[in-house]
């Protein structure tokens, strides 16, 4: 999940009805979903969103995505609550598989509190480890189910997590190495600016059989060291940003067969709609974005997320994959 904040202010009194007029309709512009993409020829997953923070239903963002040939989703968990959610929404429906975790951000919170209520879980008092223990042993019991495809979004955040919680995040990334590895789910990493320190703590516990990189968002040389290890690589919207030419690099150099798309919805919608609710049904304009990178053709490149991902979370590959192309 990409870390956002937003402010609510009142109307101001200074300012002409004209100018409130065209603030209000550039505003809503900005809210406005955008508009359905070309379909897919070749069904693929979106590896990884947060349909609990979207609009609207799950049935409608489910229908909307496969419409363009998005055919299944990967709810992704980032607090008990999520998780929780997401394991029932995937037992709910069909097209829905999902993970489990506390987020890296969500780890200090607990243990230090969370005051000002940044979190959607509102204020918390500081818990201690034994807070923690006993929010990881509930992520440990959920991933033992059969629609939990995976341990994440987990990992170590150092953009928004300071010094005083790198403890917590990095003791709470520690456990869920270990319930990925026991239950044999993949292990859904959430990397921002902490690629060293990822990569090390995955070298020191041993790495789950499969890992994958959520929103990857490191360069070329790192590609190549997960490429090296196996770890899958899930770009999202923001390889179509214009000042993304590092994803773009590592996106130009990672091997076919480890790579995945997202759209971390509502979060990092692809150009041009940068700024406006991202959803699973926008998929394909970062698969198209993607292919001419890899200068593969879109039907290529569709093929290999879709298996891939399957193989990744342990569901059928729909036949359709295997008699494109």
């Amino acid at each position: 999940m990409a870390q956002s904040a937003s402010t609510h202010g009142g109307s101001g009194g200074t300012g002409s009805g004209k100018n409130n007029g065209g603030q209000i309709g550039r505003q809503k512009q900005k809210d406005a979903p955008p508009p359905l993409p070309d379909p897919l020829r070749v069904p693929v997953a979106d590896s990884h969103t947060h349909l609990d923070m979207q609009a609207g239903t799950v049935e409608d963002a489910l229908a909307k995505a496969a419409s363009v040939g998005v055919t299944t989703v990967v709810q992704v968990g980032c607090d008990l609550a999520g998780s929780r959610w997401a394991a029932e929404t995937a037992a709910a429906h069909d097209a829905v598989w999902s993970t489990v975790a506390l987020h890296p951000n969500e780890a200090p919170r607990i243990v230090l509190g969370d005051p000002d209520g940044w979190s959607r879980q509102g204020a918390r008092q500081p818990g201690g480890d034994q807070a923690l223990d006993a929010a990881l042993a509930e992520i440990d019991t959920l991933a033992a189910l059969p629609q939990v495809r995976g341990v994440g979004e987990t990992g170590l955040d150092h953009f928004r997590t300071g010094p005083d919680g790198m403890a917590a995040q990095e003791r709470s990334f520690r456990r869920h190495i270990d319930i990925a590895k026991r239950h044999g789910k993949a292990l859904v990493i959430h990397d921002r600016e902490a690629h060293d320190d990822v990569l090390r703590v995955l070298a020191e516990e041993g790495a789950p059989d499969t890992v994958v990189f959520h929103c990857y968002s490191g360069d070329a040389a790192m590609a190549k060291v997960c490429a090296e290890h196996g770890y899958y690589m899930s770009f999202a919207g923001n390889v179509t940003f214009k000042n993304a030419q590092p994803l773009r690099d590592a996106l130009a150099v990672a091997p076919l067969d480890l790579l995945l798309v997202e759209t971390d919805a509502p979060f990092l919608t692809p150009a041009p709609y940068r700024g406006r609710p991202n959803a699973p049904y926008l998929i394909p304009f970062t698969l198209r974005a993607m292919a001419d990178v890899k200068g593969v053709p879109e039907d290529t490149l569709a093929t290999a997320v879709a298996a891939n991902t399957a193989r990744v979370f342990g569901y059928p590959v729909p036949s359709v994959i295997g008699d494109a192309g």
